[in-house]
Parts: structure tokens; sequence; C-alpha cells
């Protein structure tokens, strides 16, 4: 995906480390939650980019604009 092409420097999960005593689905909601806020983050960065820089990462201004204009309800 697109979007997993960007990363943010300093950006890693707090769960990254399993912690004794979360269960397994409270775990899997806020991996969830956590992924759909860096996927969001993430378009928002995409948004922002000069055409330039889409450039130097491979993509058009077109395909930048509808990466970044999709919904939250995309990543669930």
């Amino acid at each position: 995906m697109t979007i997993d092409t960007i990363s943010h420097q300093g950006s890693v999960s707090p769960l990254a480390e399993p912690r004794s005593g979360i269960r397994s689905l409270a775990k899997r909601a806020l991996l969830a939650y956590w992924s759909v806020r860096t996927r969001s983050r993430s378009r928002r960065v995409l948004a922002d980019l000069t055409d330039e820089q889409l450039r130097d990462v491979g993509l058009t201004r077109a395909e930048a604009e509808r990466e970044a204009s999709k919904s939250f309800f995309w990543d669930v």
C-alpha cells in the first residue's frame, strides 16, 4: 500500500512490547486503534508533500490526493 511506505521517525507503538495483564481482546482493540491513527497521520503528511517530494517517492499528485482523501472507515 502507498501509505505504508511513509514512516515517522520516533513513531513506535506503545504496545510494541506486550505487557502482562492486558487481555487479548483489549490488546487487539488498542493495536487496531494505533494502526488507524498511524495511517491517518501518514495521510495528512502525504497530503502536505510538495510535487518534488512526491516525485521522489514515485507518486503523482493525483495518487497522493486519492490516498489522502480516504476516510477513517477505509482502515477499519
